[in-house]
């Protein structure tokens, strides 16, 4: 006999991909954060020498 695939309930997917947004979600936080923090620097560097 040919063996059925038993589905995981809906839910249960759900909670998977909400816990890989999660690392995604941190981990472009922490890109934009460091762009933001360069841009700053630049920004400071050239109003302390104009």
């Amino acid at each position: 006999m040919a063996q059925t695939k038993v589905r995981e309930p809906f839910n249960q997917q759900k909670k998977d991909e909400e816990k890989s947004l999660k690392g995604t979600m941190i981990s472009v936080g922490f890109v934009a954060f460091v762009i933001v923090t360069m841009w700053m620097g630049v920004f400071w560097l050239y109003m302390e020498r104009v």
